[in-house]
């Protein structure tokens, strides 16, 4: 069994553009908790800046997946991009929504407790174990390939002036996206945390920062909101959206 606590928050903008999902809960504002057996899906969506309708799409996105019955036999490949025309066919049908767009970073945990994790964009996936924070996703975003090919250092990619350009994402008329899509032998252990988020929360919170908060003996989710409000103190003006999973011991409840 999992315990799983995620927030959505619009922070300091007028609306929010992201959406998560819980198993089956699609949540565009607030806080949810819940504890969850294999399998399941979790995912952040955050939809594109600059793009009409991200609301919409980032929605839409989560909606679609929670329909999803996922287990170790699923078509991660097919079902993205069933949903990637979904959001075409739905962005061509008005002005208001045409080319609406949404990153997805989303974690499978099938029947045999494997993950399966799939990456569109530039929300991010770590993995918190023993008070060192890793970065599991690969973002998919022209700083990150500029850094990969030794263009910049590790130092500039936090802060180039052209981090919010990021490869085709679900949605995006003119070009199909890369599901960037894994499975993974190991298995998530004890203590571990998997943490998924928009870059509300990345693109303000350095990788000490937020082992520091996570490593403090506090509740799950309080640490979640802990992360949220660091964010907003550091100065984040994009909507921020955090999961945090871990596993429950078997004897022991949390």
């Amino acid at each position: 069994m999992y315990l799983c606590c995620a927030i959505t928050n619009q922070g300091v903008r007028p609306h929010n553009e992201d959406a998560l999902l819980m198993h089956k809960t699609v949540l565009t504002d607030g806080v949810t908790e819940n504890r969850l057996n294999a399998p399941f899906l979790v995912g952040v969506a955050d939809g594109v800046s600059g793009e009409v309708s991200g609301e919409i799409a980032s929605s839409t996105c989560m909606e679609m997946l929670k329909n999803i019955t996922f287990n170790s036999h699923t078509d991660l490949d097919e079902k993205l991009m069933e949903i990637h025309h979904a959001l075409v066919e739905l962005g061509c049908q008005t002005s208001d929504t045409h080319n609406m767009q949404t990153t997805l970073c989303a974690v499978g945990i099938d029947e045999n407790e494997k993950i399966h994790t799939i990456n569109v964009g530039d929300s991010r996936l770590y993995r918190y174990r023993s008070g060192c924070l890793i970065q599991l996703s690969r973002d998919q975003s022209l700083v990150q390939m500029l850094y990969e090919e030794g263009s910049i250092t590790k130092e500039e990619r936090e802060h180039h002036k052209q981090k919010n350009i990021i490869f085709p994402v679900l949605g995006n008329v003119n070009s199909m996206p890369i599901f960037d899509i894994q499975e993974h032998e190991e298995k998530i252990e004890f203590g571990d945390i998997l943490l998924l988020c928009s870059d509300g929360l990345s693109d303000y919170m350095s990788s000490p920062e937020i082992e520091e908060i996570l490593a403090m003996p506090k509740a799950l989710v309080r640490r979640l909101q802990l992360l949220i409000e660091a964010a907003l103190e550091n100065g984040s003006t994009d909507n921020i959206t955090v999961i945090g999973l871990t596993k429950l011991s078997k004897d022991k409840r949390r």
